[in-house]
This record gives C-alpha cells, structure tokens and sequence, in this order.
C-alpha cells in the first residue's frame, strides 16, 4: 500500500503540493488525475524519494523509500519516456538495470515476454517508437516483480491494441494482490482501467475513493406526450425523493427513481412512454466538475 500523510512541497514561494493525504491499497488500480500543473508528477517523486517533502510522509507498505531494503524488488516506477542509452539495445537496457537491482537475467526474459518487448529486444533504443518505449519503461519498472506500481502515463503512444493490452494486463498485476497508482489524462481509458481514484487540483487532494463514486447518483431521461401529466405522478407519490427537471416540453430529467420504477408509475397512471433512457454522467464531466474546468 501507498500512503501519503501531510504530504507538501514548496519550490521558493510556490506551493507545488499542500497537505495531500490519501491511499493507494492493494489489489486495485488506482487513477491519479488532475489538470496538468496539479502536482501528480511532484507527488509521486515523493513517493519514490526523488523529491523531498517539505513537510508530510510517504510511505511504500509503511517504509519511506529510502528504508526499503531492496527498493526494486517492492516498488516499480515508470515517470517519463528517458533513462535509455541509444546505443543501448532494449534487451541491453534490462540486463543492466536487473544487474544493479540484484536481478537475474532469467527475470530480464521474463518480463520481456510479459510486456511483449521480446520482439525487438535487439534494436536500440534511439530507433524504438513511443509505444516500444513505453513497454520497456513498464518491462523496466516490472524487474523486481514489485508489489507496487507507479506509472506516469503508460498508455501514451500506444496504439489501441496496445491499449487494450495494457488494461488488462495492469487488472492482472492487480488481481494478484499489487497496489498500481497511474497517472494519465485519458479519461476514457482511466474510465475501463481503474477502480480507485484520487483527484487533486493545485496540490490539495478533491477526492478520493472508488471511481464509481466519482459520477454521483445517474438520471433517466424519459420522453412522454403526456410528461406533465407524469411529472405531477411522480411528485405527488414519492415527493422530495425524486427531483424532476424538463428540458423540453416532452421531456423529464429524473433523479432519484430508477427507470423500472418510472415505467411502473406510468404504466399505474396510463401514461405512454416514447423513450427512457438512464443516463449517467460521464467521467471527464464528472472531473471537469471536481477539478473546475470547463464543460
């Protein structure tokens, strides 16, 4: 598990990060999200003691970073696209960081074939594409077979197989027990990829919990020749239970009643539904609420 207590940076007079507290347990991919200059990249280098606070803690399964005893065996990073000798081919990068970690070279194959960079392990890394890059940042991070992943937008520069892949590849890292913190600005991606999540917007935490808590309570919209008739119904049996809103005169946005119980007060009534839709709020609604940016 990752924890942060009170987790602050200050470079001169700007506050990077400020009382950040959250969780990042076990078991489950865990989002971090928010506009860029939050402070994510900031947070995790915390985290990983490339950073030091200037007040506050970060811990790794309850151990500052730097108390770890074999630091690569608990806990894989990927931040940023550098770190590759260009000279260096792929297969060369691996054996060189399994050899300062303490890892043996048939770990080096191992994780090769995981994250599918066998196939151009002997090409240099100055000629690999983005995508390449990316699988050798996550085939680095993975030597150790840590149980904590932090990784910095892994998805950039993956094509949409490659995307796919890596969703479900990360669910399996998790599945087996490991706490995975990922960065990224692809909404619709965190959207299948996560189920925890963590929000900050100029370095103080928004929110944080399960991302199915993050769209609030979903309406149904529901289009009726008779919407008044409906609307009057449903106010006058489940009264401040229910919020009804109409955007058009056909129409009725509601709130608090699912779309069976709607169907089954308009049956009840004898009035005629044309369409009822449940509708829930999408997650880059949902963070542009939360984060204040534009709709």
């Amino acid at each position: 598990m990752i924890e942060a207590h009170g987790l602050s940076k200050t470079f001169g007079p700007v506050a990077a990060v400020s009382e950040l507290s959250f969780e990042v347990p076990a078991g489950a991919v865990t989002a971090f999200l928010g506009p860029n200059g939050a402070g994510k990249t900031t947070t995790m280098r915390m985290v990983l003691g490339l950073v030091t606070p200037t007040s506050g803690r970060a811990t790794i399964g309850g151990l500052r970073y730097a108390d770890l005893p074999r630091p690569s065996s608990v806990v894989g990073a990927a931040l940023d696209t550098c770190g590759f000798h260009p000279g260096h081919t792929a297969h060369d990068h691996l054996r060189v960081y399994a050899r300062m970690g303490g890892h043996g070279h048939s770990r080096v194959r191992e994780v090769m074939d995981l994250t599918g960079v066998s196939p151009f392990a002997g090409r240099r890394t100055r000629a690999l594409s983005t995508g390449m890059r990316q699988r050798l940042r996550l085939a680095t991070a993975l030597l150790g077979d840590p149980h904590v992943l932090l990784l910095d937008e892994p998805s950039n520069g993956l094509d949409p197989e490659g995307i796919a892949w890596l969703r479900r590849f990360l669910h399996d890292l998790a599945a087996e027990g490991r706490a995975i913190l990922v960065s990224s600005h692809v909404l619709s991606e965190v959207d299948q990829m996560a189920e925890r999540v963590v929000v900050i917007r100029d370095g103080r935490l928004v929110t944080a919990g399960a991302l199915a808590d993050l769209y609030g309570e979903p309406a149904v919209l529901v289009r009726s020749p008779q919407a008044v008739l409906l609307r009057t119904a449903l106010l006058a049996g489940h009264g401040d239970a229910v919020q009804v809103r109409t955007p058009r005169p056909d129409t009725l946005r509601i709130l608090g009643l699912t779309a069976v119980q709607i169907a089954a007060d308009a049956a009840a009534h004898g009035i005629a539904l044309h369409e009822i839709t449940p509708e829930r709020p999408t997650l880059e609604q949902s963070f542009l609420h939360l984060t204040g940016g534009t709709r």
